[in-house]
């Protein structure tokens, strides 16, 4: 193909410590509080996408994991993907560039790395890439905030997968949704002892999405309004703790908003379930084992916390995953040996056979069968979007993904 423009990046996962639930604008996905996240690293968890404009294109396209989805006209992807175009126009007009690609049709291949839709903030990276990839397609000089305004228009989280570190999206107030955007509280150097074991309970599509789920709340749970007025005393709480790198004041805010959140879609009707009795059972592990560390007088050493589905996210110090691994595999044993790629289990540790803490009282939960906690992810704070090479592109010069070309052969 003779004239066409691409780039390819990777953009982080991020897992909220203060939750976004509730939208009070839907067309533009502006939220009824304040949240806060932790980016993950890409080298377990992200979203690579390649993006393409050509004037050959006939049409907008979209391939997600192998899969070609349909970009419906005024819908979320369709939207971003628009949006994109009136800032490369602008840019054209201003620069008076003569290259018209505002006017070309793109093509995107996208995939994860970790299931879709299970809970795992996959709606939030797999949009920031979207955005993030259209701007360097684009080149264009936007900052990560300005993007971070578009990004929440396809997925309200999208907006704090375009920073590393720890990231506020701040609610806003004006109608337009122009002061509703994402900035960085701290780079993931400021605190890069932060570490996450994730527990992957179900890798299945959830029952209730968050967009159906968050608008039955604010339609019909009269809890969300103390959620609400509770939220920016914690905001302010969480970005005092993160500055100070104070684990236990940051573990007991995760664990509060993470319980806060799941009663608001208890008290949702019908009422919205995304845990389930393995997700409880990691809770009254990491509460025991923070029971006997705070009898040693070394405070909280673990905070969990659980999106719009059942897995976990448990957030520590580097320095307390083995314990943490340990008694997880403890009671729920894998099919498959830890990937420890953080060198934390060393000679003859054996994850799930080493004891567990003095005083732990093991009756707290059964020991679970195999497959119950299908998988550990061992992860860390981590930075925002990556471009890649030219090489590690995921469509062909033609425009269309390398698997598919690769299928055909």
């Amino acid at each position: 193909m003779a004239d066409y423009w691409q780039a390819t990046v990777t953009t982080p996962v991020n897992i909220a410590v203060i939750k976004y639930w509730g939208k009070r604008s839907v067309a533009l996905n502006l939220p009824t509080n304040a949240s806060l996240s932790v980016t993950l690293h890409q080298d377990q968890l992200c979203t690579t996408t390649t993006a393409q404009c050509s004037k050959e294109f006939a049409s907008d396209r979209l391939w997600l994991n192998g899969k070609e989805e349909v970009i419906k006209p005024g819908g979320r992807t369709d939207t971003c993907i628009q949006e994109m175009k009136k800032l490369r126009k602008a840019y054209e007009d201003k620069y008076e560039d003569p290259h018209p690609a505002s006017e070309w049709h793109v093509h995107l291949c996208s995939f994860n790395n970790f299931p879709t839709a299970a809970g795992l903030a996959s709606s939030a990276s797999g949009y920031a890439a979207l955005v993030h990839c259209l701007a360097t397609v684009y080149r264009l000089p936007n900052t990560s905030t300005e993007l971070s305004l578009i990004a929440r228009q396809g997925s309200g989280s999208a907006c704090r997968s375009l920073f590393g570190g720890f990231v506020a999206w701040d609610m806003g107030v004006n109608e337009d949704g122009s002061d509703s955007k994402a900035r960085q509280v701290a780079s993931e150097d400021h605190w890069d002892d932060i570490n996450a074991v994730i527990c992957v309970v179900s890798d299945e599509k959830k029952g209730t999405s968050s967009t159906s789920g968050m608008q039955r709340t604010v339609e019909t749970s009269p809890l969300i309004q103390e959620r609400i007025r509770l939220v920016p005393a914690r905001m302010a709480e969480m970005e005092r703790a993160i500055a100070a790198q104070d684990f236990d004041a940051f573990a007991q805010l995760t664990m509060k908003d993470s319980n806060n959140f799941h009663a608001v879609c208890l008290d949702t009707s019908p009422p919205i379930f995304y845990m389930n009795d393995v997700s409880r059972a990691l809770v009254a592990l990491v509460h025991e084992f923070n029971r006997v560390s705070i009898l040693q007088k070394r405070g909280h050493r673990a905070a969990y916390t659980f999106d719009a589905g059942p897995n976990a996210v448990i957030y520590c110090l580097r320095r307390n995953v083995k314990d943490i691994v340990n008694m997880v595999m403890h009671y729920f044993p894998q099919a498959e040996p830890f990937k420890d790629t953080y060198k934390v289990f060393y000679g003859k540790d054996t994850p799930g056979q080493m004891p567990l803490p003095k005083e732990f009282n093991e009756a707290v939960a059964k020991r679970w069968e195999v497959g119950a906690v299908r998988g550990l992810i061992h992860t860390k704070v981590g930075p925002g979007p990556r471009v890649l090479d030219v090489e590690q592109s995921l469509l062909t010069p033609e425009g269309m993904p390398k698997s598919l070309a690769e299928e055909k052969k």
